[in-house]
């Protein structure tokens, strides 16, 4: 069996921590007041993993106000809110994965670039 490329790890890596970002968050309490600082936590939990260089996380605040039209005032995050970029850089290679809700697919799809 063969060593995985730079390149190879480079693209495991980043869909690792979009799942786990994914699968972690989703269905979390979120609302107007508390957006801010749950990107702000989001970003820093993946910051922790390895080989992350650089983490942005947006809760569409459309999205959020439309959800959180209740008599609570807040919404379960949800894969329509969430769009999240996650750089990783391993042995000189370094690639952007990104999170977003695809409308048209109706589906929170995940893609990879290299630089």
């Amino acid at each position: 069996m063969r060593e995985p490329t730079p390149r190879e790890v480079c693209a495991f890596e980043a869909g690792i921590k979009l799942g786990a970002l994914f699968h972690q968050f989703i269905g979390t309490p979120v609302s107007e007041a508390s957006k801010a600082s749950l990107e702000e936590a989001i970003r820093s939990a993946v910051m922790n993993q390895p080989y992350v260089k650089k983490v942005e996380v947006r809760i569409k605040p459309e999205a959020l106000k439309r959800a959180s039209k209740n008599t609570f005032g807040y919404a379960s995050l949800s894969p329509e809110m969430l769009e999240a970029s996650v750089w990783i850089e391993y042995r000189g290679v370094t690639c952007r994965g990104r999170l977003a809700y695809i409308e048209d697919k109706r589906y929170p799809l995940m893609t990879l670039q290299f630089e």
